[in-house]
């Protein structure tokens, strides 16, 4: 039972850092992370459904070979061993996205001014929880043998939300050295779940005749929204209502994505942009959940009570689960609340090297130079619940020909030290189609990694003149 409640627990999470993505001005999905980026073609059209498929997971504490190894350790002891290695800062869950249609294009307005306008829909699904460690020692040890000790119940910190995301942006050529952009975005949530800012604790104290007290503090709240559905006993009916939440059915919320990109000379490159800045007001199907006050329970004892009497076990838990029923009286509301977006931020330094000479340029004018090579810096923070999550890459791009583009990217997070990622360009004539994934030292042994990301699209270019 212990390593089945273990189990539960491994659902992963990488940072949603996409470090192979961000700047790789071929691909252009890039500019969802920055309005503001560099565009070298005129337009493009996604595949639909196969324009950007991404998955990334992971977990910081431990990874599934440190429990499932053939090493000859004894199972339980290994579960024991991750449980008390890892401690409440850890993380796990789950992020995956799907675009449904993309396209862009540039739009003339005026004699030599162009906008670049780019929309599209995608749906998201994200998983975030911090590791509730005194849960998992009260699960594994129990409280008979922690006495006084105090189990912080307020490490309990989850969210989790599926939803599809409408955007809108504008991305404009100010000068040879800057390059603006802003993008709307509509948030339709299809189903969420959150328990954050809980507070609370449990204790065993030693009380009369032998008796132990268990005195909970309690103050701790569930909010959901959109979970209807799974109550409904029809499956096509379940399964229209997500469709109509996937088409802005659900709860709504707004928000922008804010970019730039300067550069100084054409070596020298510099950008930032800030993702999510926005938010989802839950209004419908909301069940709220809250569980507060000071109880003390002196009636669960360490033995089974067919010990000395004549009562089952299942009589014993059925008599606990009305008590407990009882002393928790949980509170349901439909109070409406707001959920701001987790924002993102990426910034890039890089410089170009190695002019290509094999086409005509105005070599009077520095913007028109062409360069085989970049090397840079990135770094990645997005805003958890109790922390900031961030990740620092070094990156090499190389145009190899006209048709095929790479970058590698060395990263430093949460996860690992020696991430090394790898990403693709290709195109067959106005057909483009790129790969990328991330901790490729880790894939000749995937159960030794903590996190594996892997994004990939198809997508129809309208190339530039010169291109």
């Amino acid at each position: 039972m212990k390593w089945l409640l273990f189990l539960g627990v491994f659902v992963s999470l990488h940072a949603q850092n996409k470090q192979l993505l961000y700047g790789f001005k071929e691909v252009p999905q890039q500019i969802l992370l920055n309005p503001g980026a560099q565009v070298d073609h005129r337009g493009y059209i996604g595949v639909p459904l196969l324009s950007h498929i991404h998955f990334n997971a992971g977990i910081t504490g431990f990874t599934a070979f440190d429990v499932f190894a053939d090493d000859g350790k004894d199972f339980n002891q290994k579960i024991r061993d991750v449980v008390y290695n890892m401690d409440a800062k850890d993380f796990f869950g789950f992020n995956q996205q799907l675009e449904f249609f993309s396209a862009g294009l540039s739009v003339q307005t005026s004699l030599d001014k162009f906008v670049y306008i780019s929309f599209g829909m995608y749906q998201e699904s994200d998983l975030f929880s911090y590791f509730p460690k005194d849960y998992a020692v009260l699960a594994y040890e129990g409280n008979h043998n922690n006495l006084n000790r105090r189990f912080d119940l307020g490490q309990l910190n989850v969210t989790a939300e599926a939803l599809s995301v409408f955007h809108l942006g504008i991305n404009k050529k100010i000068n040879s050295k800057w390059t603006l952009g802003l993008r709307g975005k509509i948030y339709s949530s299809i189903a969420q779940a959150s328990s954050t800012d809980n507070n609370g604790s449990f204790r065993t104290v030693q009380g009369t005749d032998n008796s132990l007290t268990h005195i909970f503090e309690l103050d701790m709240k569930l909010q959901t929204s959109g979970l209807s559905f799974l109550d409904e006993p029809n499956a096509n009916e379940g399964i229209g209502i997500l469709k109509k939440r996937l088409l802005f059915g659900g709860n709504l919320g707004l928000g922008i994505d804010l970019g730039f990109t300067h550069q100084p000379s054409p070596e020298w490159t510099v950008d930032a942009s800030l993702q999510d800045i926005g938010f989802i007001n839950y209004s419908k199907d909301v069940k709220n959940y809250i569980l507060e006050g000071y109880l003390e329970y002196d009636g669960i004892q360490a033995l089974f009570p067919e010990v000395i009497t004549d009562q089952t076990a299942q009589d014993y838990w059925d008599e606990v689960s009305t008590v407990f029923e009882d002393l928790f009286e949980i509170d349901s509301t439909t109070t409406a609340y707001t959920k701001w977006r987790p924002i993102k931020f990426n910034s890039s330094i890089s410089y170009n090297f190695g002019r290509k000479t094999d086409k005509e340029c105005n070599c009077l004018d520095k913007s028109d130079l062409t360069f085989q090579n970049r090397v840079g810096a990135h770094l990645f923070a997005m805003k958890r619940p109790n922390h900031l999550q961030w990740a620092l890459s070094a990156f090499y791009y190389r145009k190899l020909f006209k048709g095929l583009q790479l970058k590698t990217t060395y990263s430093v997070d949460a996860y690992s030290f020696k991430n090394v990622g790898l990403g693709m360009s290709t195109a067959l004539g106005p057909i483009q189609f790129y790969i990328m994934a991330d901790n490729l030292l880790d894939y000749q042994n995937l159960a030794k990694s903590q996190s594996v990301s892997l994004q990939l699209g198809f997508n129809y270019l309208f190339k530039n003149n010169e291109n």
